[in-house]
């Protein structure tokens, strides 16, 4: 007697699959004191800010993710920049921050980006901006 076993495996793509930047979200962009309470208004140079999101891995598999912050000048040039690494398991929502101190008064824009490394620096949303207003 003998026994076979035929093992069928389909492979189905989603008829909605996520685009490329719908795959994360970046969303509340705002500045925040070193305790997570909201600032609101001008800041004063040389005061650490926190500059915070909230991100979404809206993937059904755990994502790997850059969570970037670029602030730029009145005259566009960056100022700062900085990033932390992590990993967003699926679904998952994390409000990541980075710390900053402005030297100088001025009109200053936090760029926010998530992306998925940076080898592979695709994005997993589209970036949001934050103006900062410093005295």
């Amino acid at each position: 007697m003998v026994l076979i076993i035929l093992m069928i495996t389909i492979s189905i793509t989603p008829a909605f699959a996520l685009s490329e930047l719908e795959r994360g979200s970046i969303v509340n962009p705002r500045l925040e004191n070193a305790f997570g309470a909201p600032m609101i208004g001008n800041i004063n140079a040389g005061q650490q800010v926190q500059i915070s999101a909230d991100i979404t891995n809206h993937q059904e598999k755990s994502q790997n993710f850059i969570y970037l912050v670029q602030i730029k000048n009145e005259s566009r040039i960056v100022v700062s920049l900085g990033w932390i690494s992590g990993q967003l398991t699926p679904d998952q929502k994390l409000s990541p921050s980075l710390s900053w101190s402005p030297k100088d008064p001025g009109k200053f824009t936090a760029e926010i980006f998530v992306w998925s490394g940076f080898k592979d620096h695709s994005a997993l949303s589209n970036n949001v901006e934050l103006t900062i207003n410093v005295s």
